[in-house]
């Protein structure tokens, strides 16, 4: 196979490709500037987005904690104190774990986990929490019982069964109201 012969163009001169270059080096930098602000773009609507995406965690949870110690009290707890987005820090002030909304009492600490969707790998995720909380309770001497809750204004039907299924109560939202699925057999911390 015989290679091809490049033969250049008798017709251009050397200004008119270097014009082209100039052209075409222009056209780049305009590119590129269009990409910086797109991607400048970009960037501003993520940043939107997820504020949009913090509010509406928070305007669930708001929903959730509104009359959650009448609902519990309904199923035998009595929660004279409710807060909402603890942190447990370490002695180095690192964050060991974040609780949505936390009800207690002097027997018990209900820990509840709210999402928008709440899936299975959350549940599992929550569980890990409960360990930690645990530990954190101990260290600090609280001898309280901890119980948990997950609550979604979603929640995937493995998640609820899974949940019910390791102890853990499953707060539904049906729209105008909750409704507390309470597990067959609570699991403490």
């Amino acid at each position: 196979m015989q290679e091809p012969v490049y033969e250049p163009r008798k017709d251009l001169s050397f200004s008119d490709v270097w014009a082209a270059l100039m052209e075409l080096r222009e056209s780049q930098r305009e590119t590129d500037r269009m990409m910086q602000e797109t991607d400048r773009r970009m960037q501003e609507t993520n940043r939107q987005i997820g504020r949009l995406g913090s509010r509406i965690g928070d305007l669930i949870e708001h929903l959730t904690a509104a009359n959650l110690p009448e609902q519990f009290r309904a199923l035998g707890y009595e929660f004279t104190r409710i807060s909402r987005n603890n942190k447990l820090k370490d002695m180095h002030n690192q964050t060991l774990a974040e609780v949505d909304i936390l009800l207690e009492n002097g027997d018990f600490a209900m820990v509840v986990e709210v999402k928008s969707l709440l899936t299975l790998a959350d549940v599992k995720e929550h569980i890990k929490r409960m360990d930690i909380l645990r530990q954190y309770a101990d260290a600090h001497r609280d001898a309280r019982k901890y119980i948990s809750s997950v609550s979604g204004a979603l929640i995937e039907d493995e998640a609820k069964e899974f949940a019910l299924d390791k102890g853990i109560y499953v707060i539904e939202h049906s729209g105008e109201a909750i409704q507390i699925r309470a597990p067959e057999k609570v699991r403490t911390w």
